[in-house]
């Protein structure tokens, strides 16, 4: 496959049931090659996706100590500021010792929820947890929320073409992300002035965890990588306007490894070229994540699985546990 697949959802998000079932068998035939798509016609306002984008821009641009006044007071609360060398991802797939990425985030999630007690007792406090926000720049909290709302809305439209794509009932995931535990990261990949070490990168090799990340982004130097099943690997294209939808683990789980989650990472842009080098990135993900208590089992007859059943919550401790390097 020379080029990551551009799949247009305006005629499924329509309503017409011909069109819903034509776009989610594409889906379907796209990541049983590559877990990686591009989408367009998905309906997402463009002043949504500015507005966050300029706030994270200018709250990335504060002085170093302001950014970490937003730093949860428990480190181990996964919201907030995180600045260079406190994650790895590429150690949630290698027990080996790699260099921390290169990069600097915020973390946010879901911004107000009820006093169901599925929010508020039991396990519930330790997904839905409550924001960190800066105090500059104005409006930040805001433009995180709607742009939220909007990711809420998209990927249970596609998890419906997923679902039909796969020969379910097109609601069958319904009551398994109707209280999702997603996160949200604003990735930072600041200038490079200086050469990282050997084997360091904006983000190094690594697979999502949960069911669909929706990731806008920038076309800059140093970009979105992916590896295709042949080994290959794929330059993305993450241009504003559109969204890179990608596979996570346990999605993968689920179909059985018919859909895949493919390896990816974000290189560094070429220290040779000052330039180029000097280019910041800048990306939004949206990690859609199950409700914590979903039970993610084979879709296949018993006796065929190739893995055993997982929560949706036990896992994702698991993959931040394996991958934090710093408080």
């Amino acid at each position: 496959m020379p080029q990551i697949p551009v799949i247009d959802l305006s005629a499924a998000l329509s309503g017409d049931p011909a069109a819903r079932l034509a776009t989610g068998q594409e889906i379907d035939r796209t990541c049983t090659e590559i877990g990686f798509f591009t989408i367009k016609g998905h309906g997402v306002p463009a002043s949504i996706r500015q507005d966050l984008r300029l706030k994270a821009r200018e709250f990335f641009a504060l002085p170093l100590d302001e950014k970490r006044r937003a730093v949860a007071p428990d480190p181990a609360t996964p919201r907030g500021y995180r600045g260079l060398g406190f994650e790895s991802l590429a150690r949630g797939n290698d027990a080996n010792p790699i260099p921390p990425d290169i990069k600097e985030y915020y973390h946010f999630g879901r911004q107000r929820w009820s006093n169901d007690p599925y929010f508020t007792q039991g396990d519930g406090p330790r997904y839905f947890i409550p924001n960190v926000w800066p105090a500059r720049p104005d409006g930040f909290a805001e433009a995180a929320e709607l742009y939220y709302n909007e990711m809420d809305r998209l990927t249970r439209q596609m998890m419906q073409l997923a679902a039909l794509g796969l020969g379910l009932d097109e609601m069958f995931f319904e009551d398994k992300i109707d209280r999702h535990i997603t996160a949200m990261r604003l990735n930072f990949y600041p200038e490079q002035t200086t050469p990282p070490v050997p084997g360091q990168l904006r983000a190094g090799n690594h697979t999502d965890y949960g069911l669909l990340t929706i990731l806008n982004g920038e076309n800059v130097p140093g970009g979105l990588q992916a590896q295709a099943r042949n080994g290959d690997w794929l330059d993305v294209e993450t241009d504003p306007e559109t969204f890179v939808v990608n596979i996570g683990d346990l999605l993968m789980r689920w179909t059985n490894d018919r859909w895949v989650s493919n390896v990816h990472r974000v290189v560094n842009p070429p220290i040779a070229d000052a330039a180029q080098a000097a280019s910041s990135r800048l990306s939004i993900a949206f990690f859609h994540h199950p409700n914590y208590d979903a039970v993610i089992e084979c879709l296949c007859p018993p006796g065929e699985a190739k893995y055993p059943p997982v929560t949706s919550g036990e896992y994702r401790d698991l993959k931040y546990k394996q991958t934090r390097t710093a408080a």
